[in-house]
């Protein structure tokens, strides 16, 4: 007859917690914004516009400790020239319960999160610009653990860096 493994660590193992490690309980837009103030004429540019895109990830955890936003703020602008070609802005936010250690938490929370939640925002603001009558935006992938990397670097320096 086979042993069976009560949960209990053996052979210097550590013990992992059981379960999934992040449980996505909603998603939801907080807040969505956009603006086309030159149009009609921005529409009909022939010209590429220059993009800009900002990102922040941002966490937050709830009085009682068990429940966690996470909220993705994503900020384009598109010039031609000098002038706007447009403006989209979105937060995008999630509330989760983590089943992880302590220690590893903020990384969870700032970087795996936002990956899970990042192909819902692409599609949010691609589906944004299309329909302010420009080509659909597609984000490129972003590298969440290196936002990550400069938002502590800066904290480090005494800088804020978002209220995680």
């Amino acid at each position: 007859m086979a042993e069976t493994n009560t949960g209990a660590a053996q052979d210097g193992e550590e013990q992992k917690p059981a379960g999934n490690p992040i449980t996505i309980h909603t998603q939801y837009i907080k807040d969505l914004s956009f603006e086309n103030p030159n149009a009609p004429e921005s529409v009909a540019l022939q010209q590429q516009p220059k993009i800009n895109i900002d990102v922040d990830v941002e966490a937050r955890t709830t009085q009682d400790q068990k429940l966690h936003e996470v909220t993705i703020k994503i900020n384009v602008k598109a010039d031609v020239a000098d002038k706007v070609a447009f403006i989209a802005e979105l937060q995008y936010g999630a509330v989760v319960t983590l089943n992880v250690e302590e220690q590893h938490r903020l990384p969870v929370l700032l970087i795996e999160v936002p990956r899970m939640l990042f192909p819902y925002v692409r599609k949010i603001i691609s589906d944004l610009t299309a329909d302010g009558g420009f080509p659909p935006l597609m984000m490129q992938q972003i590298d969440f653990a290196e936002l990550f990397r400069k938002k502590f670097a800066k904290q480090m320096e005494g800088e804020p860096a978002g209220n995680a």
